[in-house]
């Protein structure tokens, strides 16, 4: 069909190519293609290929076919076809006949297939890219919409800030936690810490963490322990009833937790010994005049501590001990002298895991008991009835000190027991994260019952404050505030074993805590009575402790003029001062006795009632100031660029310490020309080196972050190795120094350490 269309086409492109390939003859002049018949052969032949490369669609022309082509001419020795092939392209050819001037090209061709799949190729990698790029888009789109973004200008810390967040601590809150807090107090402390968990994460605190810890316990046995008078066949019970079943029955719970937790177990028949408060001098005066082997010591708590005490007791050789509270070292407000206590003789932690947590795969010792002491406490009462004080010897005017008779013979009965079993005690530990330092944090702790009954209702206090302070931070943070370092809200368990909770969590993480814990702001027992607000604090938080009563005082005549002490803190604060060498500071409202007997008769627990509590503050006004002080520091700490801690005054805390060993005719003088050093030193940090506290053109990043890492090892430097049983490893918080404690200290600032 296409022949008879382009018929005269056809007969004119073939006559130009007769007139193109006679010229080339004519120019090339082979002897071969003389023959006129096998030159019209050979010229259709090579018009047939030519017309075949114009035909559309010549893209599936191979070229090798035309190879083989070729090779299949050249087989004749008489052909050479080289003249009429002037290239390797079908394109040349038609350039030849283009170059003729009679040529008219009526053909037009069609572009290359080659062009055309290139160009569809373009299209889909554009196609493919748009896609991509549009998919991209939607997954970050909605990707954002899950992540919360961060505050555009994050809320400035300073005291309009405190004053807002503080400002939502009432009383009738703390009230409510509290009372709620009392309806699972009969619990055990598993149970007890996941309600606290759920609370604290109801209130918006993100990170809440329940860490368990399986640690051997010292309970009460089935039955209470008893006391019985040889001379006169009586028996009582540590609180001074009578042994019988009706009173037994009655006072079961109260009862069954007046003992010595890890007290040795047994019965011991031996003369009764008064030792009264059993220092040293009463020992040597004691021994002097009688044997004490394996005899029963009648003992005061208070002066010194008790494990320390008890660790005299038992190098002298007694066999027991009945432990009591001299009502004339009790605050007159108080109503105590019928009641037995508690006392626990772990030093602190897990008696089975000594030194390291008790975590799984642990090597436990397996201790019944971690003296060879029976103890028993018993109430003032039953050790007026043993003395067998008159009632007329009794005066109103004046307290006269309880004293055994040393013409009187008492030989006492001790019948001591209880069980020793492991069980699991939780913490609670919520962390608030910081922005500006993260990785430094500020603990606030506070405990929660270990005892299921409903006489030990003092943890609530605590609780219900560091819950009332949690729910009122995270009113601010979800405003987009946030601390500048990590707070770290802790409930602790075992605290009245022995500060094991607390001790076993900083025994898994103290190489954490050691480098990046700032303070440790205590809750212990923050209400033990109305009449004084009684401040404690580190030396190098004493300024700030004293600074802060003047910023939220409820009631106002009871908080100017309160004194900052540096005494040991009593509860979870023990394994931070003693082995981390962490600054803390505490608020509480006591009744103080001036005598200084009363030191350390916090280690008594005596059943404290839900009606107590309530009774000494009925509009919870005293735990209001409580909570809002103890969060004024504590935001002031997590929040200051420099720590707010004063090294002058730990230089003055050692000259003050230095004079205890003078008024005991030690020689001091070297240590005294150090100490004077030491405070010139500290004066010049003060005045020079805490210029970034107060300038703010002079907080260089590096040179703030130097500048706290100083300030937060300041305390570190005042703990020795080793320490007697019961004294303290952090020398600066002593009510007494022996002198031999003291030696590391001159050791230390010899060395230029401050």
């Amino acid at each position: 069909m296409n022949r008879l269309l382009h018929g005269p086409q056809e007969e004119d492109k073939k006559m130009a190519y007769h007139k193109v390939n006679a010229d080339q003859r004519a120019q090339g002049h082979s002897p071969y293609l003389d023959n006129d018949d096998l030159q019209a052969t050979a010229l259709e032949l090579e018009w047939d290929m030519e017309k075949e490369l114009e035909e559309p669609g010549f893209d599936h022309f191979r070229l090798d076919g035309a190879v083989q082509h070729h090779l299949g001419n050249s087989q004749s020795p008489d052909l050479d076809l080289e003249p009429i092939q002037p290239s390797t392209s079908p394109k040349g050819r038609f350039q030849r006949l283009q170059e003729d001037p009679d040529y008219i090209s009526h053909y037009t061709r069609q572009a290359p297939k080659n062009n055309r799949c290139n160009f569809f190729q373009i299209l889909k990698v554009f196609c493919t890219a748009l896609i991509v790029f549009i998919f991209g888009i939607v997954i970050g789109y909605y990707s954002g919409k899950k992540c919360p973004s961060p505050p555009a200008s994050p809320e400035p810390n300073n005291p309009h800030t405190y004053h807002e967040i503080l400002k939502e601590i009432k009383a009738e809150n703390i009230q409510q936690i509290y009372r709620d807090l009392l309806q699972f107090s009969r619990e055990d402390d598993v149970d007890t810490a996941m309600k606290i968990l759920v609370q604290w994460t109801s209130y918006g605190l993100e990170d809440v963490q329940l860490v368990n810890y399986s640690v051997l316990l010292d309970l009460p046995g089935s039955s209470s322990n008893t006391i019985t008078l040889k001379n006169s066949g009586e028996c009582f019970y540590p609180d001074g009833q009578q042994c019988n079943r009706g009173t037994k029955t009655l006072h079961s719970q109260d009862l069954l937790y007046s003992y010595a937790a890890y007290s040795a177990k047994g019965t011991l028949e031996a003369e009764l010994v008064d030792v009264q408060y059993g220092t040293i001098e009463d020992l040597i005066r004691i021994q002097a005049i009688t044997n004490v082997t394996k005899k029963i010591a009648l003992l005061k708590l208070g002066q010194s501590p008790l494990l320390y005490k008890l660790s005299l007791l038992e190098d002298a050789g007694f066999g027991g001990v009945l432990l009591y509270v001299d009502p004339c070292d009790l605050p007159k407000t108080t109503d105590l002298a019928d009641k037995a206590f508690m006392v626990s003789l772990n030093s602190g932690g897990d008696p089975s895991t000594p030194g390291y947590a008790s975590i799984d795969g642990s090597y436990r010792q397996h201790r019944l008991n971690l003296t060879t002491l029976l103890v028993q406490p018993i109430s003032a009462v039953l050790a007026k009835k043993i003395i067998s004080v008159p009632e007329n010897s009794i005066q109103k005017d004046r307290c006269v000190p309880l004293q055994l008779p040393s013409t009187e013979k008492k030989i006492i009965s001790l019948n001591i027991q209880s069980v020793t079993t492991y069980r699991t005690i939780s913490n609670v530990i919520g962390y608030l994260k910081g922005t500006v330092f993260p990785d430094r944090y500020v603990l606030i702790g506070s405990h929660h019952s270990s005892l299921n009954t409903s006489s030990g209702q003092e943890w609530a206090s605590s609780t219900a404050i560091i819950t009332a302070f949690i729910q009122a931070l995270m009113l601010k943070v979800k405003r987009g505030w946030r601390p500048d370092r990590t707070i770290v809200f802790c409930s602790w368990g075992g605290t009245s074993f022995g500060n094991i909770g607390s001790y076993e969590w900083a025994e898994d993480l103290k190489r954490v805590l050691q480098r990046n814990v700032v303070a440790y702001v205590s809750l212990h027992n923050p209400v033990r009575g109305n009449s004084t607000l009684h401040p404690i604090a580190s030396p190098s938080l004493q300024q700030l402790t004293a600074e802060s009563q003047s910023f939220n005082c409820v009631e106002k005549t009871k908080c100017p003029g309160s004194n900052v002490s540096s005494v040991q803190i009593q509860g979870d604060s023990d394994y931070f001062i003693n082995h981390l060498g962490v600054p803390a500071m505490q608020f509480s409202y006591e009744d103080i006795n001036k005598s200084e007997n009363s030191s350390f008769l916090s280690e008594a627990l005596f059943p404290v009632h839900a009606t107590k509590t309530e009774e000494l503050d009925p509009s919870f006004k005293l735990h209001e100031t409580i909570a809002k002080l103890t969060g004024q520091v504590t935001l002031q700490i997590a929040n200051e660029p420099v720590l707010p801690f004063n090294a002058l005054d730990i230089a003055l805390e050692v000259q003050n310490s230095l004079k205890v060993l003078i008024g005991d005719k030690v020689d001091a003088s070297q240590l005294l020309a150090v100490a004077s050093q030491l405070r010139d030193t500290a004066e010049l940090f003060q005045s020079d080196e805490m210029r970034p506290a107060n300038d703010p053109k002079e907080r260089a990043p590096i040179r703030v972050r130097m500048l706290n890492d100083v300030l937060q090892s300041l305390e570190k430097s005042f703990l020795v190795q080793q320490a007697p049983p019961g004294l303290y490893r952090y020398i600066m918080k002593r009510r007494e120094r022996p002198a031999v404690l003291l030696f590391p200290l001159q050791s230390s600032l010899c060395k230029g350490k401050p």
